[in-house]
Order: structure tokens, then C-alpha cells, then sequence
């Protein structure tokens, strides 16, 4: 018995890494029987965003980034600030992107007169009843365009933070509600700055992502000028819906159900406590960055057909989730360093986890 049970004992360590060699990744390719790979059947997400892609694709040439941070945002129910010069298809790219969801659209032209009222409503005397009555603005939609948000003034900024953060209007003391799902696209031009007012940072705290859109290189530019040259009508008419919100909100719940292991939790909270004291930046990310990079992350996962995230999907999360939250300390803004360099310091200064 004493000769048997030193056997068993060194059996049973050899045999137990043999049945579970590599990543998590590696054996969801070499065992499709594993508890973990069917926890969430993410095929029908997966085969949504291509075709949402797709779609798209039909006239957007290039964009890949752009588009798949669209995704990933509607996938983690936040909203997108979008920058860029003009003409490069900001705008357009936001319509059609609504235009591929069966929800309701609406676009709002912000401008130095613009009024809170204007973008949420307003009270109306009904003389039949004698009665004030809400007319509901044009907020009150699924999918939100807001085009140059930065033209109106902060009074008009102002009455947007209630809706994005918390889905619902409070006007004469009653509440309104945002029928789901509810998402922000905003887009602003980084170049003019005259007529223009700076959004505050409680503000530009509550879009999950900044996308900063850039100019196309050779090989899009000249399969732009093919694709517009051969396209006849409108391009929004050649776009269909693909997404049904049922459908959206069974992929947000699946999205939530993503696996985060504890040491990704305190490579997120290493990487936004690090912003908070690093010595070129004087403002660091808040708790809600962190929220934001651990829904993004959640994405990433999700549309790479993963029920786990890794540190990579962390680290695609990270720019676009920090680069309108942190600020850059004076001297650093002097000498023309950007808030994306600073960032991909940050990162590589805090261990990945294995």
C-alpha cells in the first residue's frame, strides 16, 4: 500500500496537464466539448457584425477601425464622440450606421443659438384642454445623431448629461424615460475653433469612446472616387437594416456575460489608478473609465467569437476609452506630446498578466 500510493500521487500531476495544454484559446479550437465554449453561443453575434460590416462596406471604403469601434460601442450601450476634419465621411458614416439598425434615427444640428429646449422638448398649451402638454425633442429617438456638438453653447451641453448617463429626461418635475436602446453619436471638428465652446469634462467623461477619424490613403481614396463614381441614388438607400433591439439586447446580455478572470480586473484598475499620478498627465482616468474599459474589453471578446477576455482585447480598449479623459500636464502640451503617446507609455508600464 505504501509502494502504490506514491504512484497514484505522481500519476495524477502528469495527467492533469496533459488533458489541458495551452491557452484558453488553443483549446476551444482543439475541444468543442468544453463546458466553456458553449457557456455562450456567441455564432449568432458573430455573424450579426459581419453582416452589420457588410452592409456598410457597400459604401463606406476603409474605415475598419472606425466601424468596429461603432460595434463595440453598441455592444457595451455607450456612447461614441467621433473627431475629424471635414469630409471625411464622419457624418455619413454615423447615418448609415444607424441606418443598418431597425430602431428609430435622429439628427440634431447643433448651433450657437440652439436651446436645451430645442434638443429636449418643451411644455405646450393645448387650448382644447387647457392643459400644458410635453412635446417631446428630438432626443427622444434609439440611435441620436449630434452633429458638431461643440458649436452649442455649454447651457445646450449641458442638458444632455441626465439623458446619456442615466437614459431618462426630468422636465417640470416629471420623469421621461428612453425607450431602448439609446445611443449618442457625436461628431466634432478639431481644427476650427472659432464659434465653438469646449465640452466639459463631466461631458466628455460619459461617451465611452473618442474616435479620432483620419484622412484615407492612396488605395482608399481612389476606390472611394470608384465606389461614388459607379454608385447611383442615394448611398443610404442602398443600406439595410440587419439588427433587429431584440436581437441587440440579447447580444448586450450575452456581451455581459463575458468572462473576466481577476488578474484582467487589476490590469484594468493598475492601468487607471497609473493615469491618476502619472507625471505627464494632469488629470487620470475616473471609476468610470475603468467601467469603460472593462465593457469594451467585454466587446472585443465577444465579436472574436471568445467568452473570455485577454489582455490584448484590454489594450484596444484603452486609447479610445482614455485618450478625452486624461489631460496632459502643461509642459507636456507645450511640447507637443499628445494624449495617445502618453497612453501607450501607461500601458507599457504596467505588467501584462500571464
Amino acid at each position: 500500500m505504501e509502494d502504490s500510493n506514491p504512484l497514484e500521487n505522481e500519476q495524477t500531476p502528469q495527467n492533469t496537464p496533459q488533458e489541458t495544454p495551452g491557452t484558453p484559446e488553443e483549446s476551444v479550437q482543439s475541444d468543442d466539448n468544453l463546458e466553456f465554449q458553449n457557456r455562450i453561443p456567441l455564432d449568432g453575434l458573430r455573424d450579426s457584425v459581419a453582416a452589420l460590416k457588410a452592409e456598410l462596406a457597400k459604401v463606406i471604403v476603409g474605415q475598419h477601425e472606425f466601424i468596429e469601434l461603432l460595434i463595440v460601442a453598441l455592444l457595451s450601450d455607450g456612447h461614441v464622440l467621433i473627431e475629424g476634419v471635414p469630409g471625411i465621411a464622419k457624418t455619413v458614416t454615423a447615418k448609415l450606421f444607424a441606418k443598418t439598425l431597425n430602431t428609430g434615427f435622429s439628427r440634431i444640428q447643433f448651433t450657437p443659438d440652439l436651446m436645451p429646449s430645442d434638443v429636449l422638448g418643451t411644455s405646450v398649451l393645448n387650448m382644447q384642454t387647457s392643459n400644458f402638454e410635453f412635446k417631446h425633442g428630438p432626443i427622444f429617438s434609439n440611435i441620436v445623431l449630434i452633429d458638431e456638438i461643440n458649436r452649442a453653447p455649454a447651457k445646450t451641453q449641458a442638458a444632455l448629461f441626465e439623458v446619456m448617463e442615466e437614459r431618462q429626461i426630468t422636465i417640470d418635475g416629471t420623469q421621461y424615460d428612453l425607450e431602448k436602446p439609446f445611443m449618442v453619436l457625436a461628431t466634432q471638428n478639431p481644427i476650427e475653433q472659432e464659434g465653438t465652446y469646449a465640452l466639459p469634462e463631466a461631458q466628455l467623461d460619459r461617451f465611452l469612446f473618442k474616435i479620432k477619424v483620419t484622412y484615407p490613403d492612396l488605395e482608399d481614396e481612389i476606390a472611394i472616387l470608384k465606389s461614388q463614381n459607379q454608385l447611383t441614388g442615394k448611398a443610404i438607400a442602398v443600406i439595410d437594416a440587419v439588427l433587429s433591439p431584440a436581437k441587440l439586447q440579447e447580444y448586450r446580455e450575452q456581451t455581459g456575460q463575458v468572462l473576466v478572470e481577476e488578474k484582467i480586473l487589476n490590469y484594468i484598475a493598475q492601468i487607471t489608478v497609473k493615469s491618476r499620478t502619472h507625471p505627464h498627465l494632469y488629470l487620470g482616468g475616473s471609476p468610470r473609465a475603468s467601467l469603460a474599459i472593462l465593457k469594451s474589453a467585454k466587446a472585443f471578446a465577444a465579436i472574436n467569437g471568445r467568452d473570455f477576455v485577454t489582455p490584448e482585447d484590454v489594450k484596444r480598449s484603452v486609447t479610445p476609452v482614455l485618450r478625452h479623459r486624461v489631460i496632459l500636464s502643461p509642459e507636456r502640451e507645450m511640447e507637443g506630446m499628445t494624449p495617445e503617446t502618453v497612453i501607450d507609455m501607461l500601458v507599457q508600464s504596467v505588467e501584462v498578466p500571464r
